[in-house]
């Protein structure tokens, strides 16, 4: 007796993958998150707050005292410092905070969450934006109403070109973060991000007296429209158009800089 035996192949089943769900390319309620996170990972740093807050008041402080014998060299130089300043302390700052969370892997664990590049970027950008209004008014106020910068125009002008700047430094400090490997590296990066535009702004000798070459690069570098802006509040009473050219050219620099900083983020730390 013989005893058949049917055999049943069966077709292994693939799973079929399941897409991920889409993400908005930016989300009021997750920048917001974001810079929620990082404003409480700030107020565990008091360092770095006292970076960010002080140091620029204490370089007033001493510049100011450096020429009391020409109080107004301190009037036409400090105005310029006075947006120049954040703009560094927000650069320094904001590219060693952004690599040391890549670093560490806490960038590639958020952006494994349905968390897009644009609103870690923006998310960012609002907490060190807040603390760059704080930053920006202590210095304004500090300069014209204790160290006595002499102003023709506003001082609220003053102060929207040094936020403006700030915003700025912290857009640049995004963006080179993601090219650096170390903070040694990011530091590396203020010689050839921030001294060019710092000896190109006009600080040290107008720019209509460079080298054409030289003039034609400083026409182009966003620091150099910061110094102009500060320049205009110092000599005329009322907003010039070119006041609101210059503002518009630093805010837009610093949109465009943090576009170009979400698309070159990295969702994998190399």
């Amino acid at each position: 007796m013989t005893t058949r035996q049917t055999t049943r192949t069966t077709t292994p089943t693939t799973p079929t993958a399941v897409p991920p769900a889409p993400t908005r390319p930016l989300s009021p309620a997750r920048t917001a998150a974001t810079a929620t996170r990082v404003v409480r990972q700030l107020a565990h740093d008091p360092r770095t707050i006292a970076l960010l807050l002080l140091i620029p008041c204490v370089m007033l402080f001493l510049l100011r005292y450096v020429f009391d014998g020409s109080p107004r060299t301190f009037d036409n130089i400090g105005a310029s410092l006075l947006g120049i300043f954040p703009l560094i302390t927000m650069f320094l700052v904001t590219s060693i905070a952004t690599l040391r969370e890549r670093t560490s892997g806490t960038l590639e664990r958020l952006l494994a969450m349905p968390l897009g590049k644009a609103d870690l970027i923006a998310g960012y950008a609002l907490a060190f934006g807040a603390l760059a209004v704080v930053q920006s008014a202590l210095a304004t106020g500090l300069a014209v109403w204790f160290l006595g910068l002499d102003v023709t125009g506003s001082p609220w002008l003053l102060l929207l070109v040094a936020l403006l700047d700030a915003l700025l430094g912290t857009a640049l400090g995004l963006f080179v973060s993601a090219f650096a490997a170390s903070e040694f590296q990011a530091v590396q990066f203020m010689p050839a991000v921030i001294f060019p535009q710092l000896l190109l702004c006009g600080l040290f000798t107008p720019r209509d007296d460079m080298h054409p070459a030289l003039e034609a690069v400083s026409d182009v570098l966003p620091m150099s429209y910061a110094v102009d802006g500060m320049n205009e509040v110092l000599r005329h009473t009322d907003m010039t158009a070119a006041f609101v050219r210059d503002a518009l050219v630093v805010a837009g620099c610093a949109l465009l800089v943090l576009a170009l900083g979400a698309a070159t983020l990295k969702r994998r730390t190399a």
